[in-house]
């Protein structure tokens, strides 16, 4: 058991955590005259580990997910979730969303063309919930900062929360909430992808590798930068008064924070880290990444064409309580993970 254990601790700190490459980073800044005591020193030190870090597995993980994703394209989706109906729809579509896009505004032409070819309205919800919220890179990358135990709550919580988001939808009965333009489109039955090769999928990836983390970067960046900032320069008192277990509204503070902000898992994960080390509830700042990559207002604006106002108002209501329960619930059971 101890070697079993010992093997667990350099998987989670070496291998995930790279906690070898923060050492680097520092021998290198401290040989270039870089005072790492300081809180300038420390910013920087923070921000290249953490680019650095999730940079690389950002990338292994695009490509894992795009080889896994290449068997998958909407048409063959579509027709997996034609074969299920009811809960075990919104289960099958919530996994589904698990190997597709990394955030909100790219999952939502999915969600439109899955609505057009005449899916169930809460199947297509639960996917459009899953695929920002939960992604297998998401689960690796919460592995190498809060462990396993952590990051495999978060996975099925936010499946969760898409299941019973979408079924609460489909229970609600709001097709007629969908734009006009979507119920009435022809629907067409695309003929099944070409039989790829194992090379050809590996040159999609890679394409997926490059396209993915152009997109994203950006936003690695502002949220690494964020959380250099928390990490060195605001009080952890602070922290702790706003966003800790003395402040009852401190998941409600997190998630309405989260709304106004546009970024996806990778770009809120430095936060995150950053957060937890000030002393921030466990629930408050898992609530604060589920609101950021499920809630945002890009995404809501751009979603805003596809359904009419009184569903959109719906999906965030749901959405928004179901984070909140979440975050509550984490806030009382921390125990069990840290």
């Amino acid at each position: 058991m101890n070697y079993l254990r010992l093997l667990g601790e350099f998987i989670q700190n070496q291998l995930l955590g790279m906690h070898w490459l923060n050492e680097c980073v520092g021998q290198l800044l401290s040989f270039l005259g870089v005072d790492l005591a300081t809180r300038l020193g420390g910013s920087v030190q923070f921000f290249l580990y953490d680019v650095l870090k999730i940079g690389v597995l950002l990338c292994a993980m695009i490509f894992i997910i795009s080889y896994i994703q290449s068997y998958f394209p909407p048409e063959r989706s579509r027709k997996i979730l034609t074969k299920f109906s009811g809960v075990k729809a919104n289960t099958v579509a919530a996994l589904l969303g698990t190997v597709t896009p990394f955030c909100s505004c790219s999952s939502i032409p999915l969600f439109i063309g899955f609505t057009s070819a005449g899916l169930p309205l809460g199947v297509t919800f639960s996917f459009l919930i899953s695929s920002p919220m939960v992604d297998l890179g998401s689960l690796v990358l919460l592995m190498s900062i809060f462990g396993f135990k952590i990051a495999l709550a978060y996975v099925v919580l936010g499946l969760l929360i898409a299941v019973v988001g979408g079924f609460l939808i489909e229970y609600l009965g709001m097709e007629d909430q969908v734009q006009d333009y979507i119920r009435h489109a022809k629907q067409v039955d695309l003929l099944d992808e070409a039989q790829l090769t194992m090379k050809e999928r590996s040159q999609y990836a890679v394409t997926q590798v490059k396209e993915t983390f152009q997109k994203v970067f950006v936003y690695i960046l502002i949220g690494v930068g964020i959380g250099a900032w928390i990490h060195n320069w605001i009080p952890a008192s602070f922290v702790t008064q706003v966003l800790g277990g003395d402040n009852p509204l401190g998941v409600l503070l997190a998630t309405i924070c989260g709304v106004p902000m546009y970024a996806d898992i990778f770009g809120t994960i430095p936060i995150a880290e950053a957060l937890l080390a000030k002393n921030a509830q466990l629930g408050t700042v898992l609530s604060f990444m589920m609101a950021v990559t499920t809630l945002s207002l890009p995404s809501m604006i751009m979603l805003s064409k596809a359904i009419k106002p009184k569903l959109v108002a719906v999906f965030m209501t749901i959405s928004t309580l179901g984070i909140i329960l979440v975050g509550y619930l984490f806030n009382m059971f921390s125990y069990l993970f840290i």
